[in-house]
């Protein structure tokens, strides 16, 4: 089903948020995409476009390093069974020069079965399927599974990351020629089976345009239909980490209405300090934080984003919400001060917070135990550290909380934990097996939970919206 650059157009200014359309809930996003077994239909030797979680580094046997491969194979062996040719593509890393040649030898052992890897691909000068590649495609007997080469080693994959919307309008003609050439030469059929294919790649977010079926992979959209909607639940919220922007997040996710509690670290909680500081009439300083000349470090905090916490602290006080803060800060040098001075930067919680914490956390299981039967249990979000723990300097915070996962999980309190470092600090310190679900992204569950939708569910419900009309 082709698409015109100007149908392009207003496709991209509606992933950007843009347009006339209304802005959906993620049930609402999750409702609208059809699932992998409606293309149960498909007759052996349909070429299927599978967008996959390739953004891996293999260790040296299977389970080292792939769960984001293996969870694929659900999807995989669902076409295989069926006859599908399983063209994979993804990306890997941020860089260009990545290439997907380890991705496809252990997808081959996950599978045991030949995985083909297609170097080459795009002819990008011309925006067009190279022919060998489109070739090869179409010669692959029924079951056979390929995967195209790094998607991020073509600039066009890359161009809607930082477009305003002025770009849109020029960059309209070569995406809607990219996503047509996918149509044309590689498949019609789109499976999207990449949980944590957030960002606005043209692979996940302009290619499925151009399809004629399109549908959620079944591992993407169990985790949607069950562990993300559990989430929208949470009454507690740990949230932390070094950027300022997850005051959006946290601001969406309390509008929602079923937080009771947030505890924070991070910049996250030294903006919400500084603000809850200047609302009591007192003096709080960030130390280098808020220092302009550090304007361009991950960690200051601009003037903005205070008021921001404080509108927030204001709003959550008005439905009673209890924000938990640090008391203590662990600086460079290993000091541990309740107070920063002008020239500080606090690299971690000190240990009168790790005892806050785990003292608000015995509230939590004690109002568990204490609630009446029939009543579903407390459910916790866990998202980021609570410093910079890959040092060991820095990691007591991180650390002595991802126990307190464990204690929660034991009493009965339902605990997830969304990917990214906070799930790298599970692996680190705990097991899995310590909370209820760990999610294989970040910032895909941010995006879910947070201020915005995530890209590919707004594009796989355009297409499907596309395709119905």
């Amino acid at each position: 089903m082709p698409i015109t650059s100007e149908e392009m157009a207003r496709w991209c200014h509606r992933l950007s948020g843009g347009g006339a359309a209304p802005r959906r809930t993620l049930e609402e996003y999750i409702e609208a995409i059809p699932r992998l077994a409606t293309l149960g239909d498909l007759p052996a030797g349909t070429a299927v476009l599978v967008r996959g979680d390739l953004d891996v580094k293999p260790g040296p046997r299977v389970g080292d390093g792939d769960v984001r491969l293996r969870s694929m194979r659900e999807t995989i062996e669902f076409g295989r069974t069926r006859g599908w040719k399983q063209v994979l593509f993804g990306h890997v890393g941020r860089k260009p020069e990545g290439s997907l040649s380890a991705v496809a030898r252990r997808l081959s052992e996950i599978l045991g079965a030949e995985v083909e890897l297609i170097s080459d691909w795009l002819d990008e000068q011309r925006v067009s399927v190279a022919g060998a590649a489109s070739e090869r495609i179409a010669a692959a007997a029924p079951g056979s599974v390929l995967v195209l080469e790094n998607t991020r080693r073509y600039a066009i994959e890359r161009v809607l990351w930082d477009a305003s919307a002025d770009d849109v309008e020029q960059l309209a003609t070569p995406l809607a020629k990219l996503a047509n050439e996918m149509a044309q030469k590689v498949a019609r059929v789109y499976v999207n089976e990449a949980f944590s294919a957030g960002s606005l790649d043209s692979s996940t977010t302009v290619v499925p345009a151009a399809m004629e079926r399109v549908a959620l992979g079944a591992y993407v959209a169990r985790e949607f239909d069950g562990p993300m909607r559990r989430c929208l639940a949470s009454s507690f919220v740990v949230f932390s980490g070094l950027k300022i922007d997850k005051l959006d997040d946290l601001a969406a996710m309390i509008d929602r209405g079923s937080i009771r509690r947030v505890l924070a670290a991070g910049s996250l909680a030294m903006a919400l300090a500084k603000a809850t500081a200047e609302l009591d009439g007192r003096r709080f300083c960030l130390g280098v934080a808020e220092d302009a000349s550090h304007a361009d470090k991950p960690y200051y905090i601009p003037p903005d984003r205070i008021a921001q916490a404080r509108r927030l602290i204001e709003n959550a006080g008005r439905r009673g919400i209890e924000f938990i803060l640090p008391v203590d800060y662990v600086l460079a040098d290993g000091r541990i001060v309740t107070e920063l001075g002008a020239s500080d930067q606090q690299f971690d919680v000190g240990p009168k917070s790790s005892e806050l914490f785990e003292r608000k956390v015995g509230e939590l299981i004690a109002e568990n135990r204490a609630r009446r039967e029939g009543e579903p249990p407390p459910v916790v979000f866990h998202n980021g550290v609570f410093g910079m723990f890959e040092d060991t300097r820095f990691e007591n915070g991180t650390r002595r909380f991802i126990t307190q996962l464990k204690r929660m999980t034991d009493a009965g309190i339902e605990v997830y934990v969304g990917g990214g470092e906070g799930g790298t600090a599970l692996e680190q310190y705990g097991k899995l097996d310590w909370v209820t679900h760990c999610f294989t992204a970040g910032g895909t569950v941010l995006n879910a939970l947070g201020s915005q939708p995530v890209p590919y569910l707004v594009a796989l419900q355009l297409a499907s919206e596309r395709l119905a009309s």
